[in-house]
Formats: structure tokens, sequence, C-alpha cells
């Protein structure tokens, strides 16, 4: 491990990742405690409905198996804040026509800034996560480094653009050498109950992955009003639901009679309108990122080179990022890419190394 060793606090969800990352820092000599975060429960009377972030059965995995292992477990209650930086967001760019991505949010605001704060308080020198991916420190100039994890099929390092260089320098990832299957292989010959443990793969707090439904719950009145479903000429194709029902690139429930599939090219907020259009039409010569945030440099000196990741499994794309001012930057693709989506990451990577990445405002 980089680190220097002493006590480090470790993120246990109660699923496998975390839990043999607890395990594997005790085996090396560590001083480790485990840190569950109760995140959200949709009722206010606080007996149901947790959601898959914390739910009792999560909670109690995460406590059986620092028993196990011989660690202090404690729960931290960041329910409020997730709620008014996660959950609050999610609705809110629906809302806006916009596509949110709640775990990199999770990660920037929660897991990086609040529960880092809190191992720190409880004497941690550093935090681990289950995170499949990797940080290195260069020694010339002296700067941490994120890299892609061993296991491509799991790399998570999409999801963790936004990390800060005071943050690296306090965060473990030690599963970011390792692939899946090594350490569910690893979690058995250790007998952690939850080495078979099944894993999500969706939004942990939306209930039956029905994210239409949650905004509903949620907004209420406040929801977008029905529109018009156009094609880029202004042509009345059919008619929307509301725009928080729609994502770009989306074929299914448009409701359009015609020989050929339609796909959702644009959400229009100020006329109220979904432009759909032809699977041609999804493609975009570049995009417009903002709120860049550099991790193998304080800047770029210039126009360079890098392939462009536009959401987590997009095999990245050859493009030439030129910066502009108050944090943004242009991105031109070499080959044109489809459904680029704002309100999701752009991730900048120069072989498995992250250069930086950023949120995307517009595409064109």
């Amino acid at each position: 491990m980089p680190k220097e060793k002493g006590r480090v606090a470790v993120a246990m969800s109660g699923g496998v990742d975390s839990s043999t990352a607890a395990a594997l820092l005790k085996n090396e000599g560590y001083e480790v405690i485990g840190l569950t975060m109760h995140l959200f429960e949709r009722k206010q009377d606080g007996r149901g409905d947790f959601g898959r972030c914390c739910s009792p059965e999560d909670v109690r995995d995460a406590r059986r198996v620092a028993d196990q292992i011989g660690i202090p477990h404690y729960v931290i209650n960041l329910r409020q804040a997730f709620t008014e930086e996660v959950v609050d967001y999610f609705v809110d760019e629906y809302l806006r026509g916009r596509t949110p991505n709640p775990c990199i949010r999770c990660n920037d605001r929660i897991k990086f800034r609040l529960l880092l704060n809190k191992a720190e308080e409880l004497g941690a020198k550093a935090l681990a996560t289950g995170h499949y991916a990797r940080i290195e420190l260069a020694p010339l100039p002296r700067r941490y480094l994120l890299k892609r994890g061993k296991d491509r099929r799991k790399d998570q390092s999409y999801f963790l653009f936004s990390m800060t260089q005071e943050q690296m320098a306090r965060v473990l990832f030690p599963l970011g050498e390792k692939t899946k299957e090594e350490v569910r292989q690893q979690a058995g010959e250790l007998g952690l109950r939850v080495a078979r443990k099944a894993e999500s793969q969706e939004v942990c707090f939306i209930p039956d992955d029905n994210y239409r439904g949650f905004v509903e719950d949620r907004k209420g009145k406040e929801l977008s009003r029905p529109g018009e479903i156009v094609n880029r000429q202004g042509k009345i194709l059919g008619f929307h639901r509301g725009l928080y029902s729609y994502t770009i690139g989306q074929r299914r429930g448009l409701g359009i009679a015609s020989p050929h599939p339609y796909y959702v090219l644009a959400l229009d907020t100020g006329k109220n309108r979904v432009v759909a259009g032809k699977k041609e039409e999804l493609l975009a010569n570049g995009l417009i990122a903002y709120r860049v945030n550099w991790i193998s440099f304080a800047q770029p000196k210039g126009k360079m080179e890098a392939s462009a990741q536009i959401r987590y499994r997009h095999p990245g794309a050859p493009a030439l990022i030129a910066p502009l001012e108050e944090g943004k930057v242009k991105v031109d693709f070499k080959i044109p890419q489809k459904s680029v989506t704002p309100g999701q990451a752009v991730v900048f990577y120069r072989g498995d190394e992250v250069l930086g990445g950023g949120w995307i405002e517009e595409a064109f």
C-alpha cells in the first residue's frame, strides 16, 4: 500500500468488495475500523423502504463482517447530506432535462468529503473503499495519479474524476490490482459471509429501478408538464408525458407511429419539447464540458489529445481537448459519437491514466 501503515477507516457497504478490502488491510497489519453510511430511507417514520444503499440487511452484513475479522464498526448518519447533495440533485437534473450521475456525485460530496472527514475525526490516517481503481504517486513532479483498475470490466475510475490531490493522499483502493474473480476467491478463502453476495448494478436509492416513479413521488405537482415531440425541423411527431421521463438516445416509449424507429436527440426545456430523430442523428461531433477537474496536472498548457469516455460503459473515443474560460473545455471527437448526454460526465484518459474530467453541458 502506498500510504503509511496506521489506523485506516474502511467504507463498508455490506458487500463483498468493501468487506474484502477491510479484511485484506487487517491482514496486512493496518489498524482497521469499519464505517457504514446510513444514507437514505424514503419513509420518514424510519420503518422501511431504505433502497439498496443502506438497508438494514446491508448494515447487519457489514457489522457481522467487522465482528468476524475483529475490527470496530460504526454506522454514520449522513441521511440529510445525502438527500440534499445526491437525491435532490438527481431529481432536479431530470426536471432540467438532463441525465444525472448520482454515483459520481456521491463519491464527490459524500464519500470523499464527509465520510473522509469523519474517518479523520476517528483518528484514521486514510479512508479505504472497495473501488476498482488505483492511486499512484509520481515522484517528479510529486503528484498523485489516478489509474484504471486492473480489472477493466469492473474499473470504476470513471466515477472518481473529481478527486483532488488532497483526497488522493488520504485514500486507499486495496482492490485496484485485483480482478473481481480474485476478490470473490479471496473472500471465500477468508471465510467472509458475503463472499457470494450478489451486487446491484443500478442506482442504489431507486426502488425497482423506477426512475420516473421516484421523480414523481419526490416532486408531485412540480413536475414538468406534457408537451410535443418534434423532429429537428419542428414537425410534431407526437406528445410526451414530461421531460423527466426521457433521456438522450432513448428509443422505447416514444409512441411515434413510423416505419423506422425514432430516438430522443435532445430535450428542449425552453419550449418543453422532446426532439426526436433517426439513429444517425444521434451522432455528435463534440461537446462542451464544465466544472472540469484535472488530476495529472494542475491545468493543461494548451490543446491536447486524449481518449474521451462519455459514459461508464463507453469504450472511449480519440478526441482533441481545448481549454476554455471558466473551467470549461471543448472536446472535438475524431469520429462522431452517439448519445452524448448533458448531465453525464466526460472523463479523459491517456492509456490507463485519468487526466481529468468534467460534466457534459452540451453536444454539437
